[in-house]
């Protein structure tokens, strides 16, 4: 007897729908084909132990065959253990098989028959809505991500007995339902830090505002202690909230790296991502041989902190020049090639040179001749100039740490990113962008246009300071996001001026 039954392959943060067909018939071999990897491969003992212990048998002296198609697909991970046990229930008359047609069924069993969470159960859920299945039945774990989507029945399931009940119509189960846009309007504006937090450092908080308002990449360069992590962990109190195609997208990356938690549903704040500076290069933009996303696609439309910058390995950071540019991470292989999404900002921080006190006010630089150089040539040029804001940290006076004075707290800093950002909705309507960090050579040219006064001024810079042709546009592009928050239609000379200003690091004369 041949039964049918579905579950979903995940490839990328797409998922494709799978027929698990199973076969009884006259023999005494096992046999699981349609290119499965080990851990589908070694489902066959799972299945079986899961099966006898919930009161269910393995038909004995037959021959059994399990086949995932289509077949040319590479079937990855354990998700596939509770479609196969059902399938093999159901061809030996254990179970009735007629339900089987309306949904997708994925999940990981134990051996008592407990069902275990999975990866991706986000993109499932779309894809079996997409496909025209009444629900998808998954891990408990699992089933607040997949009930984001609506008009899909998600059937949240704790053992494989469990199934068997409800596909019987013994045991009805409600289906779960989220309330989306309730928990995205409580949790998108709850932070454990703010921006007040912060004592002195007003021209800091500056250039993250900026930064913010035009999602501008931006590089802290200063001594220790300086604040330089507190400031930066404090970036996503003051970023505009997600929107709701936003957020979906952000959740069904993490949901397909297995980064979700049980509680979680649709992430409603922004991403922040701290990778240490041992991190590999396949960690950072994804990888593998069933490639799964890095950290740089985690941190699609949120924030990637990397500390201690000079400290990661070069190649680390160069294979991030790409996606800096194009947003989007492409891994090739022999057979095929997957994209994640890689939209983000990216916040670095790095002592001035090895011993932290160079430029110090107070302490003495202790650094050999040439070290310091030597320390920021560890950063290459053409990352940097994919880094829009340069900006110096000096410490902070006494004064100001020990001052009672309250300083703005995030949510006003929020207030004047969010107004600037509806600024540029409005102007990139209808593009495949939302800020000014994100405008092509070709729209900065349409849309910095600047006078007489403001280009000379900029010539001068770009001489005097020896930038480069990308330099040229990110001070165009900071200088239009520095206009937005000031409410001015034009770029003008005191916009460029302060711009030029966050190019610390092209300057000739920094390090000596």
């Amino acid at each position: 007897m041949i039964v049918k039954n579905f579950g979903c392959a995940v490839f990328g943060v797409n998922a494709t729908v799978i027929t698990v067909e199973t076969d009884i018939g006259s023999g005494l071999k096992f046999f699981m084909v349609g290119l499965p990897d080990n851990a589908v491969k070694e489902s066959h003992q799972r299945v079986s132990a899961a099966i006898k212990n919930i009161g269910f048998h393995m038909p004995r002296g037959r021959e059994i065959t399990v086949n995932l198609a289509p077949a040319d697909i590479r079937k990855e991970g354990t998700a596939y253990d509770l479609p196969i046990a059902l399938g093999i229930m159901a061809a030996s008359d254990q179970i009735s098989s007629d339900r089987f047609a309306d949904y997708v069924i994925m999940g990981e069993l134990s051996l008592d028959g407990e069902v275990r969470p999975i990866k991706g159960a986000l993109p499932i859920a779309l894809e079996a809505k997409k496909s025209g299945f009444k629900g998808v039945i998954v891990p408990n774990s699992n089933a607040r991500e997949a009930a984001i989507v609506h008009g899909l029945d998600v059937i949240g399931v704790d053992s494989l007995q469990q199934v068997t009940r409800f596909l019987e119509g013994q045991e009805p189960i409600t289906p779960t339902v989220v309330d989306i846009q309730a928990e995205f309007d409580q949790c998108s504006r709850n932070f454990p830090v703010d921006l007040s937090d912060v004592k002195g450092q007003e021209n800091i908080k500056r250039a993250f505002e900026i930064a913010a308002a035009g999602g501008h990449n931006i590089i802290l360069i200063g001594p220790p202690g300086a604040g330089k992590t507190m400031i930066a962990k404090r970036l996503p109190t003051i970023l505009p909230p997600l929107h709701i195609d936003e957020a979906l997208e952000t959740t069904k990356i993490h949901s397909v790296a297995g980064k979700l938690r049980k509680d979680d549903s649709l992430l409603s704040v922004r991403p922040f991502r701290s990778p240490h500076h041992t991190i590999s290069d396949i960690a950072l933009v994804g990888g593998g041989s069933f490639p799964q996303p890095g950290e740089i696609s985690l941190a699609h439309n949120g924030v990637l902190f990397l500390d201690e910058l000079p400290e990661f390995k070069r190649t680390v950071l160069e294979v991030m020049r790409q996606p800096l540019e194009d947003r989007v991470v492409t891994i090739s292989r022999a057979k095929f090639t997957v994209e994640y999404p890689a939209s983000f900002m990216l916040v670095a921080a790095m002592n001035p040179c090895p011993c932290g006190y160079y430029n110090h006010p107070e302490k003495e630089c202790v650094c050999a001749p040439g070290v310091v150089q030597k320390y920021l040539n560890k950063i290459s040029g053409p990352l940097l100039d994919r880094i829009d804001i340069h900006i110096e940290v000096t410490p902070v006076a006494f004064s100001e740490l020990s001052s009672e004075r309250t300083t703005e707290k995030s949510e006003v800093v929020r207030e004047r990113v969010i107004r600037a950002r509806k600024v540029q909705e409005r102007r990139y309507e209808g593009k495949e962008m939302h800020c000014n960090a994100q405008m092509s050579s070709q729209q900065l040219r349409q849309i910095c246009r600047i006078d007489a006064t403001g280009q000379a001024l900029l010539q001068k810079a770009m001489e005097r300071l020896g930038l480069s042709a990308r330099a040229y546009d990110r001070i165009l592009k900071v200088a239009r996001t520095i206009a937005d928050l000031a409410d001015s239609s034009d770029i003008r000379t005191e916009h460029l001026a302060e711009a030029i200003q966050y190019r610390s690091l092209d300057r000739e004369s920094w390090a000596g």
